[in-house]
């Protein structure tokens, strides 16, 4: 008995030793890490005639850009007012800088830098908006199209995605111009005009246009992750995010044939269940979920300015990474930055309910992590339906994701640099754009590709993106106007 009683102290004590032992190698492993943050003065005060910016981007707001990718002059009318209230709103720059129209619809502007041996930089943005969800125009406390500023608020589509955007653009650069400032470097601003139904119109044509031209730019800059305020856990400061790479697209259309007859006599195997079955599958069998490239940089950055176990969590991956994937699982947001998304989209299917049909088709949506390709994404759909009688056809318009931005450049260091003077308040971190904007058309132009607008928002904010009552405030935009002038100053003063 005594033995077994040893036998068993023994053990215990081994387990505490243990489990102090990991305890110690977890605490450190969390506050060895010093922050990252970049130290920086807060830029000196910019006096912005915020309400003039903020009437200029409300009547923006009044021309319904709204694009349509099989219907191109949909919105001809409305870009040709909104452009020609660009020209009238910001005359100093225009006398400044040299405007083309790129396509018919497009605008390029070339603000020529005194050193030719500098590489120019590219800001973007887009002129287009996306429609209104049908049967939620009653829901706005704002009409959409009525650019209206109210209760400290510009509302309406576009007032942040994206001529929230393009309009700081143009009044940083409105405010430099009339200032007297010329830029060392050549700065761009290309505003295409297709962006939500792809950019093959718009952004693809102008950095063709500049490739043409052998244009080599040190970088491009548009819209992308924000400055959120309360949505991660444990972190008590608002987080600014630059997006360093950004998701790829690949819709896959599966197509399943079954023989057509009277519905009183179906076959074993019918088109809709053989195409409903592989949905299901896909759905079952999702691509994995990963930590790599800008997300776990992401985390690295994050997380010595975590509280608490998130910290610990983050500072030891090789530990928690199970218990970090299954929180993240539980939110499509979170869940989108870390596995190569399946949305079933499209189904189409029969037509009088007494026939069988004999074409069953969806279409399926996925959003590829950086690692991921077009093949391996069409592979796994091949594998997991693993029925060969569906047909698999890619769409148009799919696309691999861009190359990633390292961190370790002047550039994303000057990004990062300005961020921090006009929000010292914010936390500078990269990440990864899970949405797909106009800046990978510029991939075979650019050194370096950054997703970054400067817009704080709450997690209630987030909705309101191509949502209900988009809007930004005044004391936001106005903060937006400086990041872009401090911006310009700092890469090409």
């Amino acid at each position: 008995m005594r033995r077994l009683l040893r036998w068993v102290r023994n053990i215990v004590v081994i387990a505490l030793v243990a489990v102090a032992g990991l305890a110690a190698v977890l605490t450190y492993n969390a506050y060895r890490q010093p922050s990252r943050q970049v130290a920086v003065d807060p830029a000196p005060p910019i006096a912005i005639d915020d309400q003039g910016a903020a009437k200029r981007l409300a009547e923006a707001i009044r021309f319904p850009t709204i694009s349509n990718f099989l219907n191109p002059e949909q919105d001809a009318e409305a870009l040709r007012g909104l452009q020609a209230h660009i020209a009238a709103s910001f005359p100093a720059f225009h006398a400044a800088a040299t405007r083309e129209l790129v396509n018919g619809k497009s605008l390029l502007y070339t603000w020529q830098g005194s050193d030719p041996q500098t590489k120019p930089i590219a800001l973007l943005a887009h002129q287009d908006v996306v429609p209104i969800a049908p049967k939620t125009e009653q829901d706005w406390q704002q009409k959409p199209f009525d650019g209206v500023i109210a209760d400290g608020f510009i509302w309406g589509r576009g007032a942040w995605d994206d001529k929230g955007n393009l309009y700081a653009m143009l009044e940083a650069a409105e405010l430099m111009a009339k200032q007297g400032f010329r830029p060392k470097r050549t700065i761009y601003f290309a505003f295409g005009h297709d962006e939500e139904v792809s950019g093959l119109r718009g952004a693809k044509q102008i950095a063709d246009l500049l490739a043409a031209r052998k244009v080599r730019l040190d970088f491009v800059l548009d819209e992308g992750l924000l400055i959120t305020e309360g949505v991660m856990k444990g972190l008590n400061k608002p987080a600014a995010l630059i997006g360093v790479s950004e998701k790829g697209y690949a819709t896959l259309v599966l197509t399943a044939r079954g023989t057509p007859g009277h519905s009183s006599m179906p076959p074993r195997d019918t088109a809709i269940g053989m195409l409903a079955a592989a949905l299901t599958h896909l759905e079952d069998k999702r691509l994995p979920m990963r930590v790599r490239g800008a997300v776990a940089d992401m985390f690295d950055t994050l997380a010595p300015e975590m509280s608490g176990f998130n910290r610990v969590v983050l500072s030891n991956l090789w530990l928690f990474k199970p218990l970090l994937l299954r929180e993240f699982q539980k939110s499509g947001t979170t869940e989108a930055m870390v596995r190569t998304t399946t949305a079933l989209t499209v189904f189409n299917a029969g037509d009088k309910d007494n026939v069988l049909p004999g074409i069953a088709e969806a279409s399926v949506n996925f959003r590829l992590l950086p690692g991921d390709t077009q093949a391996s994404v069409t592979d796994h759909v091949r594998t997991a339906v693993a029925n060969d009688k569906i047909a698999i056809k890619p769409f148009e318009g799919n696309f691999d994701p861009p190359p990633v931005t390292g961190t370790a450049s002047p550039s994303y260091g000057a990004l990062n640099r300005t961020i921090r003077e006009i929000f010292p308040d914010v936390v500078v971190a990269p990440g990864l754009m899970i949405a797909a904007t106009d800046s990978r058309h510029y991939a075979d132009v650019a050194d370096n590709i950054f997703r970054f607008s400067p817009v704080r928002a709450t997690s209630e904010d987030l909705k309101r993106f191509h949502g209900t009552n988009e809007r930004i405030s005044i004391k936001n935009y106005a903060d937006m106007i400086r990041f872009y002038q401090r911006l310009i100053q700092n890469t090409a003063g």
